[in-house]
């Protein structure tokens, strides 16, 4: 993992057309600006995580907890 340290209003760049900028730091949270294609999803985690899992195909076994939940 590449770990940099940006102040508020400071850039990085990830290749050519992505740009994340720090917008705001309150305490121990920190807001970012991110600017990509529309062709590159950008999601938190843990949302993605949750993307991921939707499309997981579901096991036989499976189909039967998941009707009864």
């Amino acid at each position: 993992m590449l770990v940099l340290s940006r102040h508020r209003d400071e850039s990085i760049m990830i290749g050519d057309n992505i740009v994340v900028t720090i917008v705001d730091i309150r305490g121990d949270k920190v807001r970012l600006g991110i600017q990509a294609p529309t062709e590159i999803p950008v999601h938190r985690q843990e949302v993605y995580e949750a993307i991921q899992r939707e499309r997981a195909p579901q096991k036989p076994g499976d189909q039967a907890a998941s009707a009864s939940s």
